[in-house]
């Protein structure tokens, strides 16, 4: 049985369920429950503060868990990126008083920063020569400036807003963090099979998340040029239509291509244009 560390609680906890159940995975976690067993997967959930994740996995408590590349990095324990989810995307970036002068990073030579994350603000200054008085604190980071505890911050920033509501504007990213599965270096060969069974559904999730299924009608004539457009997985799918002269094309379109595929479509001749979310994707 797999052990999965998940996070109790927060954005990361709820994307996270969300990402096990869309590999069909089952569960039933009540209130206030720390342990579970999957229904219909050799699994069992332990739900664990974000911090403790990568050292219980690291240690061999949990065999995976699913964490903030962020966290993993600040606490550099021995543990392996199985695979990069792609959600809870943010920055860890530096930020001063707003209207304050900023002449690019030297600016920040022998300033006071506080910050949650002393290893990966530590070792941005060092690549890039700066000397700086790192002041370690957990929680309210954004509050340091405004009572005199720091010069600028190093805190995590998804919109922004929480910086702008405390009088602070963004200077300088650091770091650049997402949801992550690690693993323990030490997984059996069993267990090691089983997260590979759980890496190929959490990449036909993904394949489906960055993928749209497109059909369309054109004339017969324009299909060559329409086929350019729309290579497909290999080629797309053409099916003759009632009405003479016409066909019915099927493909698949990359979700950071989508509006531009669609413009040239347009202009190419295709009419009736249908885009469909895909459930489940396997190459």
């Amino acid at each position: 049985m797999l052990r999965i560390a998940l996070q109790k609680s927060g954005r990361l906890s709820d994307a996270s369920l969300k990402l096990i159940k869309e590999c069909g995975i089952s569960f039933t976690n009540g209130t206030g429950k720390l342990k579970t067993v999957a229904d219909n997967f050799p699994a069992e959930f332990l739900f664990l503060r974000d911090d403790d994740i990568p050292r219980y996995v690291a240690d061999g408590v949990a065999d995976v868990g699913i964490v903030g590349e962020n966290v993993v990095v600040e606490d550099r324990s021995a543990v392996t990126i199985a695979q990069k989810l792609g959600f809870s995307k943010c920055r860890l970036s530096i930020a001063i008083p707003r209207g304050e002068s900023y002449q690019g990073i030297e600016s920040l030579q022998g300033r006071h920063i506080a910050t949650s994350y002393p290893n990966i603000l530590g070792d941005f200054l060092k690549k890039n020569n700066i000397k700086a008085t790192i002041h370690e604190i957990s929680g309210s980071v954004e509050i340091a400036p405004s009572i005199g505890l720091a010069d600028a911050i190093c805190d995590i920033v998804s919109t922004g807003s929480t910086l702008m509501s405390n009088g602070l504007q963004e200077v300088e990213v650091v770091f650049h963090s997402q949801a992550v599965l690690i693993q323990t270096p030490t997984l059996s060969n069993e267990k090691q099979k089983l997260l590979q069974k759980l890496l190929f559904r959490i990449e036909a999730v993904q394949n489906a998340r960055n993928n749209k299924y497109i059909l369309l009608n054109a004339p017969n004539e324009v299909i060559p040029k329409i086929t350019e457009i729309l290579p497909g997985m290999k080629s797309p799918t053409i099916l003759p239509l009632a009405m003479e002269g016409w066909s019915s094309l099927h493909s698949v379109i990359q979700e950071d291509q989508f509006w531009e595929i669609i413009e040239q479509l347009k202009a190419a001749g295709a009419e009736g244009i249908l885009v469909v979310p895909i459930e489940k994707m396997i190459y």
